[in-house]
């Protein structure tokens, strides 16, 4: 079956669209759509787990190619509504698009290198790449986060607006060179890599931004950013900011809440962790898998089962019960292994972030649940 609709059809994210467009579901159909989603969506963090032959190996190469893969899939899954896979047949069009996503990682994590060091493709993709090499992780994944975090804020705080009356192509592109610029200039002002031993950066050939926050805090600000990106306007929604009906006071109050939120939520979670920025970073990472996998894979169930704003609130005590589990769970794996370029809460953080978010929203946005939803709308 082709797909027939295009990216710029009714309710595919045209100005002061509240957020993504997905596909309809089947009525009824949860948990079981889920649950078969989990089919494509556990290997899928297996095999990025492990690729290369180990947690660590696998971590150093692919944790900053699937943190450039992020904002890559925003632009062709909320922007383009999965063009240039939407003019194919379901499977080949979720092919086509994540070989898009593939190709945009490696050429945003190039231009992430030449940022913070200079190009050099042997530390792109050996997880070991020698003195003289400049490696990629972590200092490259500030850059990819912040991009996506940007790109995030534009779809779904801003409902798209200014950027999506320019269509659904160029709108797409604006609003991903947008999002890497912003990255980049926030890394070169606010940045500062002043926690790495002079020595380790001159081996690695790391560029000292010299701005006023240390990259792991800058990290963990935006990471907490985008759990109240995903909470306010993923899992609720945008809920009850919705109910204002003026565009600018609405989206006034939606960036207000964003923000009101890390600023609060941020010194909480310093305090509560002792100020221990991987732990901050594993907390934000679990609840935003969380929220992907409550919200996206199961379309906010059981929470649909009660009515009225019971149900619509009721998905936070599941979302935070999800992430206790996760975070239990990863963090059992991750203590068994000796870690030498992280810690267990750092590979927390990013093996919730980059590898099972981003296969729950590859399965839901890119391929739209194929092959377990043969009847959505292509």
């Amino acid at each position: 079956m082709t797909r027939s609709a295009r990216p710029d059809d009714p309710g595919g994210g045209g100005q002061g669209h509240p957020g993504p467009h997905l596909p309809a579901q089947p009525a009824g159909s949860q948990p079981l759509l889920g649950l078969a989603g989990l089919t494509f969506v556990v290997p899928f963090f297996f095999l990025l787990a492990s690729a290369l032959g180990g947690a660590e190996p696998s971590l150093l190469v692919l944790g900053p190619l699937t943190t450039f893969a992020l904002p890559m899939i925003a632009t062709v899954a909320f922007w383009w509504q999965d063009w240039p896979g939407s003019r194919l047949r379901p499977g080949w069009s979720g092919l086509t698009d994540t070989l898009v996503i593939g190709v945009g990682a490696v050429v945003l994590t190039i231009l992430g290198q030449a940022v913070t060091s200079r190009v050099d493709l042997r530390g792109i993709f050996d997880p070991d790449p020698g003195p003289g090499h400049p490696p990629t992780f972590p200092v490259t994944l500030a850059l990819g986060a912040a991009a996506f975090t940007v790109i995030l804020h534009l779809t779904l705080v801003c409902e798209g607006w200014p950027i999506r009356r320019l269509g659904w192509f160029r709108g797409g592109v604006v609003a991903l060179a947008f999002s890497v610029a912003v990255a980049v200039v926030a890394y070169l002002l606010l940045v500062n890599l002043d926690d790495v031993p002079a020595a380790l950066r001159a081996a690695q050939r790391l560029r000292n931004p010299g701005g006023p926050v240390p990259i792991a805090v800058y990290s963990a600000v935006l990471l907490l950013l985008g759990v109240w990106q995903v909470l306010l306007f993923v899992s609720l929604r945008g809920w009850p900011l919705t109910l204002i009906r003026r565009p600018g006071v609405r989206l006034a109050a939606r960036n207000a809440a964003v923000v009101a939120g890390t600023v609060a939520s941020f010194p909480l979670l310093w305090c509560t962790t002792g100020g221990d920025v991987d732990q901050i970073n594993a907390v934000c990472g679990v609840l935003i898998a969380a929220a992907l996998l409550v919200s996206m894979l199961f379309d906010n169930w059981p929470a649909t089962r009660v009515h009225g704003r019971a149900g619509q609130v009721g998905v936070l005590p599941v979302v935070a019960a999800v992430a206790l589990v996760l975070y239990l769970a990863l963090s059992a794996y991750a203590d068994g292994i000796d870690w030498t370029r992280t810690t267990a809460d750092g590979w927390v953080a990013l093996a919730a972030l980059n590898y099972l978010s981003l296969g729950v929203v590859v399965h839901v946005a890119v391929w739209r649940r194929w092959p377990v939803l043969l009847t959505a709308a292509r």
